[in-house]
């Protein structure tokens, strides 16, 4: 089946994967490598309808990038404040302010719309 217009069903995306399999060798600026950079697109395209990913939780992005740049929660400070408020954030008891979210992101290399998002705290009532 050659696909030329978007994916719509699984027959369809299964489909195109194959043709991407056949064609992943395609030099750039042919036809072939043409018809890859098509099917790709629209294979991104229905996956990302499809399936899509939501944005992760903003401790857990903080956390994760943390881990990969080898920070520690003393490293969040000067984003945060002062260990005792470092700590309240990443153990969801106190909830992320505008400032701190805008000097996390530089220092995490963070998007702000991760950062922003609502999530579970766990506020004295």
């Amino acid at each position: 089946m050659t696909i030329s217009r978007p994916i719509r069903t699984d027959d369809e995306h299964a489909s195109a994967l194959a043709e991407i399999d056949t064609l992943m060798h395609a030099a750039p600026g042919t036809p072939e490598g043409s018809r890859l950079d098509l099917l790709v697109t629209l294979v991104e395209l229905y996956e990302s309808t499809r399936w899509p990913i939501e944005a992760p939780d903003p401790i857990e992005a903080i956390r994760f990038m943390m881990e990969q740049k080898g920070l520690t929660r003393r490293d969040l400070e000067p984003a945060i404040g002062a260990r005792n408020r470092v700590a309240e954030v990443m153990n969801r008891k106190r909830p992320l302010t505008l400032p701190m979210i805008r000097r996390l992101g530089p220092l995490l290399d963070l998007p702000a719309d991760i950062l922003v998002q609502a999530y579970d705290t766990h506020q004295a009532a």
